[in-house]
């Protein structure tokens, strides 16, 4: 099978899965290069709500494809965080639905997403030191905000791999769940998401993300306003049935 990304879309949620299986969807420069483009287009797409990252078979990714480093490593790296940012800057919920190994690019992409769920068994690691590759600057300081200078610093400097209940600890998992039991845990999560207001998740989100301006406060103020969603919340919960919420990030 050639590798590539495989998209699909069910229910309010985009399921993009990397698929390499040969090498551990480990990310080739196609793959790269593939997924800002996939998640501009899935971004403005109306019926996604929610965006699960996975691999395919049993291990999310392995990072990159060592082979397409030789005399191109810069390159690639820029090629890396362009398809990290872009995962960051994605307006609607992401999640990383991580089994196996989680390595390199493979945490760079699971560590731009808003959440991380793993089966047991799964390892991670950021490996740049094994490479004499300097790890780009916004991903190091995602990684720090995510799990702390120190845990951070553990995984930069040796490029050890951590298993779940350490991933757990620090901060760079939020759910671990049994083996077997990922697929319907995300699934389910993935509707609950879906149900929610995009428009408290895409101010909470911008929100969390970064220092926000009293004039951005001001837009999802007045956003709120116009779009009535909080008169529904409220009036659904006072006649007990699910709101209908309309304001759309897409």
């Amino acid at each position: 099978m050639e590798p590539g990304i495989i998209t699909r879309v069910s229910d309010g949620t985009a399921t993009v899965t990397l698929s390499h299986p040969a090498k551990r969807n480990a990310m080739t420069t196609g793959m790269w290069r593939e997924l800002p483009p996939l998640l501009e287009r899935l971004a403005a797409d109306r019926a996604v709500r929610v965006l699960v990252l996975t691999g395919a078979g049993d291990t999310f990714c392995a990072g990159a494809d060592i082979g397409s480093l030789r005399g191109s490593a810069g390159a690639e790296k820029g090629l890396a965080t362009a398809a990290e940012e872009a995962l960051a800057a994605f307006p609607k919920p992401t999640l990383a639905a991580v089994r196996g190994y989680c390595v390199g690019g493979g945490c760079q992409l699971a560590a731009a997403c808003d959440l991380r769920f793993a089966e047991e068994g799964a390892l991670f690691g950021v490996t740049p030191a094994k490479l004499g590759i300097v790890y780009p600057a916004t991903a190091t300081r995602r990684l720090v905000r995510l799990v702390g200078p120190s845990a951070a610093k553990y995984l930069l400097f040796s490029g050890e791999l951590i298993d779940c209940a350490r991933a757990l600890r620090t901060g760079l998992l939020d759910e671990v769940l049994p083996e077997g039991e990922l697929d319907k845990r995300v699934a389910a999560f993935s509707a609950v998401l879906a149900s929610r207001s995009q428009l408290t998740q895409a101010a909470a989100k911008e929100f969390a993300d970064g220092p926000a301006g009293p004039e951005r406060v001001a837009h999802w103020d007045a956003q709120a306003h116009a779009s009535g969603d909080t008169a529904e919340g409220v009036a659904a919960f006072l006649e007990r049935r699910e709101p209908r919420f309309t304001w759309s990030a897409g």
